[in-house]
């Protein structure tokens, strides 16, 4: 399991990965948002089932 500071750690890098092209940064982003998720803890709203993404 990963702690919140690799999770965070991660999230710094992808980051500093992000070019500025909303398309060419399409995929880092995802990748962004599905860390923020599990280092918040958080499950898709309305949804009964597991974020697939993340694995929430």
């Amino acid at each position: 399991m990963q702690t919140e500071t690799t999770l965070q750690e991660e999230i710094q890098k992808l980051e500093n990965q992000l070019t500025g092209d909303m398309f060419k940064d399409m995929e880092v982003k995802d990748q962004i948002h599905n860390l923020q998720m599990k280092l918040k803890g958080v499950k898709p709203m309305d949804s009964h089932f597991d974020c697939v993404g993340c694995g929430s």
